[in-house]
């Protein structure tokens, strides 16, 4: 088995933690980065210098390009990059704090852009590399009270579509992840809640928050398999652009596409009656508006 080194953000806990356990039990280096270092001292103690370690807020961008930086200077070349880091904001768009909003997209969205715009130079350098985004099925389809953490997943999703086209010609390859409901700390206990506002209480998004609160769906997903169908794409030539991950997830995202696609058929007269006459039809061009 070739051995591989691996750049995951977030490693103390959930899939991250999951991937870095399989990887090093099988030989691979991990550089992993943290918020809580002593969370990892017993893996370190375990695998010594397979595992590389590096504090890190994935909020803070010129942290970020420092130890991004480091890691490719100590380690050499590193063959997969995984945007693991990252949390859950629940609650109505209107009972958000604007600093809850920030925190949300300075995590999920800025800092999984920031990541990879820091690894690029280097990947570019090799001519070859993996770069995973763990996104989640709320990438594809969208409940109410998670308007916030929504808009992170489906914002990364897109930065993602468009930049496997451009990194493409430099041997670069990069998969976005979907998994459903796992059984890891981001389902029992990461997750963050908006101030409360009565008038929510009796809706839809009222109804999400008190699953929240309570804990009370237990998700199906077993994050191990999770993890080792994560670190078997790597294998994968060409890299899947996206890997659903969970029955929970199959089931919702085809549901969503499905009606999507639907309601896209209904409007297609009217699609094309709005060009202007002469125009090829269906001729593709960059959208500027």
């Amino acid at each position: 088995m070739t051995q591989r080194t691996w750049l995951i953000t977030g490693v103390n806990s959930g899939l991250g933690r999951q991937m870095t356990e399989q990887l090093l039990a099988r030989g691979d280096r991990v550089a992993g980065t943290v918020r809580q270092m002593d969370a990892m001292s017993e893996l370190k103690a375990r695998y010594g210098d397979l595992l590389w370690l590096a504090h890190l807020d994935v909020t803070d961008t010129p942290a970020i390009h420092r130890v991004v930086n480091k890691a490719f200077s100590e380690l050499g070349t590193i063959d997969v990059v995984v945007n693991n880091a990252g949390y859950g904001l629940f609650g109505a768009a209107e009972e958000l704090t604007d600093k809850q909003i920030s925190h949300q997209l300075d995590t999920n969205l800025i800092g999984s852009i920031q990541m990879v715009r820091a690894a690029l130079p280097h990947l570019r350098a090799q001519r070859s590399g993996r770069i995973i985004q763990v996104s989640t099925v709320g990438g594809q389809i969208a409940y109410p009270g998670g308007s916030l953490y929504h808009a992170s997943k489906w914002g990364i999703e897109g930065f993602f579509e468009a930049l496997m086209q451009e990194v493409a010609p430099f041997g670069i390859e990069a998969t976005i992840v979907e998994p459903g409901g796992a059984r890891t700390e981001f389902a029992f206990s990461s997750a963050k809640l908006g101030p409360k506002i009565e008038a929510y209480a009796d809706t839809p998004a009222g109804m999400v928050r008190r699953m929240v609160e309570e804990g009370s769906r237990v998700p199906p997903g077993d994050p191990a398999k999770m993890a080792a169908a994560m670190i078997a794409s790597v294998a994968q030539s060409p890299a899947p652009k996206r890997i659903v991950l969970g029955s929970d997830a199959y089931t919702m995202i085809h549901k969503a596409l499905t009606d999507r696609l639907a309601a896209l058929e209904a409007q297609k007269d009217l699609a094309f009656s709005t060009d202007l006459p002469g125009v090829e039809p269906g001729r593709p061009v960059v959208p500027i508006r």
